[in-house]
């Protein structure tokens, strides 16, 4: 069964974990230098997926922003694409490095965070 998703992010260049964590209102633990937020599935490829029945949230770990740096490009699908689990569906730019943004679970977008081009440099 196919599921919907949409990318959650409000800025590349704070602490996404712990933004995602106050916006979903989860619990956050702390474990030496990274963030790890309660009930969100993290991947080698540093994206992290929290699934909510049929729906499921993705967004980027903080190492992942830590390593960009300054975001200055955000390519992100449009609402109705369908996204195949391991295929890259988005990218981020900084000054620093481009980095495909990978799907963690097959489904179709419905909602994209449209405030994140709002927040590049």
């Amino acid at each position: 069964m196919a599921r919907s998703f949409w990318f959650l992010g409000s800025n590349f260049h704070s602490n996404m974990a712990s933004r995602a964590a106050s916006y979903l209102r989860i619990p956050v633990f702390q474990r030496g230098f990274a963030s790890v937020v309660k009930d969100l599935k993290y991947l080698d490829s540093h994206e992290w997926v929290k699934v909510e029945g049929n729906s499921a949230t993705v967004g980027i770990t903080d190492h992942a922003q830590d390593h960009l740096g300054d975001v200055v490009y955000v390519e992100l699908p449009e609402v109705g694409a369908p996204v195949s689990q391991g295929s890259s569906f988005g990218a981020v730019e900084s000054v620093k490095a481009s980095s495909d943004i990978n799907s963690p679970i097959p489904g179709k977008v419905v909602e994209i965070n449209e405030e994140l081009n709002d927040s590049l440099v």
